[in-house]
């Protein structure tokens, strides 16, 4: 598997997050443009119109963190309506004859990028990847970025705050870059990235691969061109196909592993093929070749099980917010995505919600390795403006929800790790017999999903308003502290009627309340959200009743006011999850505390703050469905 060949080496000295940052398509020639770029802030959006793409800006930022960020070296957490970014690019001498690619892992929110004065991008989302083709440029360019993000009207955020403080449980913003910058040479005709799906029942990985005539965008099919594909294990080549290159939009490629080579994908035992893919032109010389890998694994559904390989595996999953005290959205470092998904691997948990963000794509890469489950989501909220509302319907998603979700939907899709895929999340507006814009974004982001991807499970939204009667699976959210009354609430499966999030009370379906969802069609059912005990052990035996507003603390229920207490709680609650033989898994609420939040089993700076061993002890017997 590419891992350690793949970090930068760069003149001048270590740049932070060197790694390579996109482990699933790699090519051996790249360049990290992480480290110091010239910065300013545009407070009134006006930096084009007074000449800021032309000049040196006035401060400098280190990139990859944003500029609200410890690690940037600015720590503004002020609004920026807009920032600029500026550096001087050397573009090696051994890349002529190619063309450049300049990637951005993602740029909060609205980034327009100039090289030498000339637009050679535009991207709008603050989550997904693009990129700008520099064509067949040599020497030194210019890089400039402008990346606008205003904190008023709709625009999927996330976590982040509309507020200048944070509070509950909104954080503090991201502005501009703030994954990698990097860049790498192509052929005018170059690979895609591979699409690879798993077929479990057939011992075969399917893989089709895009042709790209990179500038264009057009597609590059070639008279007498050829594609090949090798799948290896430790023991060398287990399977290898060639494909005509020059018919098909994207070439297919069907690989049939032999049966006495077949090692499945599964949390114990997170085996992963390395493939190669070449593409070769009429006269037979390499024109492109990317490392990547696969992982033979297949999801289900059987009755309210969600099969992982045909058998059940209860879902331990955590919320998981993928936030830290000195990068924000940002991970300090290569390390501090792995040490997370340790961390929570020895509470007890098998895998994660990456709630309200998408991860940076070396973070997946650590969970295929480590056999760690995750759902893929989105970080819609922000569709809500407070104080406003279009006739009733304050939940006002807009079509660019639907088109990063799409970019999120194809960097993310051969992961073997991703088990499912949930666009939205408490997307709370009441149902009424007229057709919202919730409705129709809803149903785009569940049918988008369905298009990408016919191997994975697909949930409309996470809690609350349910829009899509054909989902995969079904959910809510319930933040019940008391384990007896959340046994009694959470009763109704049996009967076809779940637990279900109301408008005006959250409670079964014999408490009167506001509708949010259509009726349950008796799908797989989970519990997406429960738990978020807050615990502050520093204050809880002499102030139980400690003020939980911003500057403070802040979580659900009667604080604990003991260890003990905690641990009491949560194995009941978990408890009533795993006793259930409908019930195929849970989300437990959370990783670790973020800023106020202060219920995460670990505390922000992923210490411990309680005895870790016995919240592993809690989640480790068979769950009820696995005995079935």
């Amino acid at each position: 598997m590419p891992e350690d060949q793949t970090t930068a080496v760069v003149v001048g000295g270590p740049v932070p997050r060197p790694e390579y940052p996109r482990p699933s398509v790699v090519r051996t020639d790249w360049i990290t443009l992480n480290g110091t770029w010239g910065f300013e802030v545009d407070a009134g959006d006006s930096g084009l119109e007074r000449g800021l793409l032309g000049r040196d800006l006035a401060g400098t930022i280190t990139v990859p963190f944003a500029p609200e960020s410890e690690l940037s070296g600015i720590g503004n957490t002020d609004f920026m309506a807009a920032v600029w970014y500026r550096r001087e690019v050397s573009i090696p001498p051994a890349w002529a004859g190619r063309r450049t690619l300049l990637h951005f892992g993602a740029v909060d929110h609205d980034a327009t990028v100039w090289v030498d004065g000339e637009e050679v991008v535009r991207h709008r989302g603050g989550f997904t990847p693009f990129t700008a083709d520099l064509g067949h440029r040599s020497g030194t360019v210019t890089v400039v970025v402008r990346a606008r993000d205003d904190h008023r009207g709709p625009q999927a955020r996330g976590k982040q705050s509309t507020r200048y403080d944070n509070y509950e449980c909104l954080y503090t913003r991201t502005t501009g870059i703030w994954q990698t910058v990097w860049a790498e040479p192509v052929a005018d005709v170059s690979l895609g990235r591979p699409r690879i799906t798993p077929d479990v029942a057939g011992s075969t990985f399917h893989l089709e691969q895009p042709l790209r005539r990179t500038g264009t965008g057009s597609v590059g099919d070639r008279a007498g061109w050829t594609l090949t594909a090798s799948v290896r294990d430790a023991a060398g080549e287990v399977v290898g196909a060639t494909v005509r290159a020059d018919l098909d939009l994207s070439p297919r490629l069907t690989l049939v592993v032999p049966s006495d080579r077949v090692r499945l994908w599964a949390p114990e035992d997170p085996h992963l093929y390395d493939v190669t893919v070449t593409l070769t032109d009429a006269a037979g010389e390499v024109v492109d070749t990317v490392e990547t890998y696969a992982g033979l694994r297949s999801v289900s559904i059987d009755g309210k099980a969600v099969l992982l390989n045909g058998r059940p595996v209860f879902q331990r999953l955590v919320l998981d917010q993928g936030y830290y005290p000195d990068g924000l959205m940002t991970a300090p470092s290569d390390e501090a995505l792995v040490k997370d998904i340790q961390l929570s691997l020895d509470a007890g948990f098998n895998g994660a919600r990456l709630h309200q963000k998408v991860f940076e794509e070396r973070f997946l890469f650590h969970a295929d390795r480590l056999g760690y489950l995750v759902w893929g989501e989105f970080g819609d909220w922000g569709a809500i403006e407070e104080g406003s509302s279009v006739r009733g319907e304050h939940q006002q998603p807009t079509s660019n929800f639907v088109s990063q979700w799409l970019e999120e939907l194809e960097r993310d899709y051969s992961h073997p790790s991703i088990v499912g895929w949930c666009g939205l999340n408490e997307t709370r507006q009441p149902l009424t017999d007229r057709g919202q814009v919730l409705d129709d974004v809803t149903r785009a982001m569940f049918l988008a999903a369905k298009a990408m991807d016919t191997s994975r499970p697909v949930l409309d939204t996470s809690g609350y308003s349910h829009r899509v009667l054909e989902s995969d699976v079904w959910d809510s959210h319930n933040y019940t502290q008391d384990p007896a009354k959340f046994a009694e609430e959470m009763s109704g499966l049996p009967q076809g009627r779940p637990h279900t999030n109301y408008g005006g009370h959250e409670g079964d379906y014999g408490v009167e309340g506001i509708p949010w969802s259509l009726p349950y069609q008796g799908q797989p059912w989970f519990c997406s959200e429960f738990g978020g005990i807050w615990w502050r052990p520093d204050v809880a035996a002499s102030n139980p009743e400690v003020d939980r507003g911003a500057t403070s603390s802040w979580g659900y229920g009667e604080p604990p006011r003991t260890e003990e207490e905690f641990h009491h709680r949560f194995e009941g609650l978990t408890g009533v999850l795993l006793n259930d033989p409908l019930m195929f898994g849970y989300c437990y609420t959370q990783l670790t505390d973020v800023f106020q939040e202060q219920n995460g089993v670990y505390s922000f700076d992923r210490s411990d703050k309680l005895d870790v061993a016995r919240v592993r002890a809690a989640q480790q017997r068979p769950a009820a469905i696995e005995k079935l």
